[in-house]
């Protein structure tokens, strides 16, 4: 189970890289650049929720 606490940061890396997206179609001026700001606000948000809960299952297990 410890892979569980490495999965957090592919949502960081995936936010990084839709905000990256974003710009590059905010600069091109061809795409709507908002999904993929949407998906990036997602991502990132899915990394500070796992985070947090990753640290609740590592403080039970220390209590145990």
């Amino acid at each position: 189970m410890n892979y569980l606490k490495h999965t957090q940061y592919i949502y960081l890396l995936a936010g990084l890289f839709f905000v990256y997206d974003g710009f590059s179609k905010l600069n091109s001026g061809t795409d709507a650049p908002y999904l993929s700001f949407c998906i990036a606000g997602a991502a990132i948000v899915m990394f500070f929720f796992r985070r947090k809960f990753a640290k609740k299952f590592d403080n039970y297990d220390k209590k145990q």
